[in-house]
């Protein structure tokens, strides 16, 4: 059937998103995590240095989200898009160009500006495409490209690293890559028409909005989800490279969390309709708190391999639980609440992974870092089961995902 095929302009549209998760978030922001360990280990580059680095990623992030959710023109919104997937490729080239931490922290920050591009910007515009086109609004495939973005990411460098290529070869191959995926993330995603957020039904004007409990409760919770998802999104390859028994194992274990991460959007929507999207995103919060905490427990590959899959499959299903209960919440302007919710989720990515960078190279390794990491996580699922049990509207979603079709 014609609507099948790939070739669709549903499935073109989806995959261009995913294609722009592919450039924005796996080359501009993940190809810094396998590298940084071959960034250390050749320049020099110290723990603090690239925690500073990571930090600075998401304050870019943040004012990408800041920026994003100013902007309430459709037409405007897809220019920035395009914007950012051009910064994508001038932030990786630009890591390549001298050895200057001032030059690495811009680029760095122009990355994390990047990225909000395909998080947000792009999610909100493949949504407005298919509502337009009397589409599901599914993003599955949209998201499910961050975790390929990761394995793209973790692959390409343990390829380059057996060429023997050094650091600024590794960011040029990366910036070849980027240009490569540039063309279909811009080119398959077609210029919206003129705005229609302002024509939403009168159904979608007499949801009521979240109560203030609802929303203290649920911005601090988040930001402890942001605390725990940075510091193994940033060091986890740094972390096995320095167990003398995991040595080489670094980028492996990241390939398995891009390849445990890319089914999980999927899977938790269906934990969501069966326990509730709070129910579904404790339980994913418990169990990343297992995933950060292992190798701090145990040096064994074994228990490396259990934390990638476990903290691959919960964090990118927080995320995407916590977007679509804002797109419940304001079906009209849904991007009202997912920027409160990424500014939370964001200022503890700009503070966990200095912190974390510093505490390592007082310490000499990372796992104080990671406990406290844990800590935060599991303080955020104790703050989401109480939401859930006193704020009626968290019960309200709750019942409305148990009976999604």
């Amino acid at each position: 059937m014609a609507n099948l095929s790939l070739l669709s302009p549903r499935y073109r549209v989806l995959l261009a998103g995913l294609f722009s998760q592919l450039l924005c978030v796996g080359v501009a922001r993940f190809a810094y995590t396998p590298l940084l360990p071959v960034m250390q280990q050749q320049t020099w580059l110290s723990d603090a240095d690239g925690g500073w680095l990571a930090a600075l990623n998401y304050a870019g992030y943040m004012f990408g989200a800041l920026t994003a959710a100013s902007i309430n023109n459709i037409r405007l919104k897809d220019t920035l898009y395009r914007l950012t997937l051009l910064l994508a490729v001038l932030s990786t080239a630009g890591m390549a160009l001298v050895d200057s931490f001032w030059l690495w922290a811009s680029m760095r920050f122009m990355a994390g500006f990047s990225s909000s591009g395909a998080m947000l910007l792009a999610s909100g515009l493949i949504l407005h495409w298919l509502i337009q086109h009397r589409q599901r609004g599914e993003l599955g495939i949209h998201f499910a490209g961050l975790g390929l973005g990761i394995l793209l990411a973790a692959l390409a460098v343990e390829l380059m690293l057996r060429l023997t290529l050094a650091w600024q070869a590794q960011w040029w191959g990366f910036a070849l890559l980027a240009a490569a995926l540039l063309v279909p993330a811009w080119g398959w995603l077609p210029r919206p028409a003129k705005s229609t957020e302002r024509s939403g039904g009168s159904h979608q004007q007499q949801v009521s909005p979240p109560s203030r409990i609802f929303m203290r409760l649920m911005l601090a919770a988040y930001f402890c989800a942001g605390y725990g998802y940075v510091i193994s999104a940033t060091f986890i390859v740094a972390i096995v490279e320095r167990e003398p028994l995991l040595a080489g194992a670094g980028n492996w274990t990241f390939a398995l969390v891009g390849l445990a991460a890319a089914p999980a959007v999927m899977l938790w929507d269906l934990v969501a309709r069966w326990i509730g999207y709070l129910g579904a995103l404790i339980s994913a919060m418990a169990l990343q708190v297992v995933g950060i905490v292992l190798p701090a427990l145990t040096d064994s590959l074994a228990g490396v391999l259990a934390s990638a899959v476990l903290y691959g499959g919960t964090f990118l299903g927080c995320v995407s639980l916590v977007l679509t209960m804002a797109g419940r919440l304001y079906p009209q302007s849904p991007a009202r609440l997912m920027g409160r919710m990424t500014l939370a989720y964001g200022a503890a990515q700009v503070i966990a992974p200095a912190l974390t960078g510093m505490l390592a190279e007082a310490s000499g390794h990372y796992d104080t870092g990671l406990w406290l990491a844990g800590g935060f996580v599991a303080l955020g699922a104790v703050l989401l089961a109480w939401l859930r049990r006193v704020d009626r509207t968290a019960q309200r979603l709750d019942a409305e995902a148990k009976v999604a079709v």
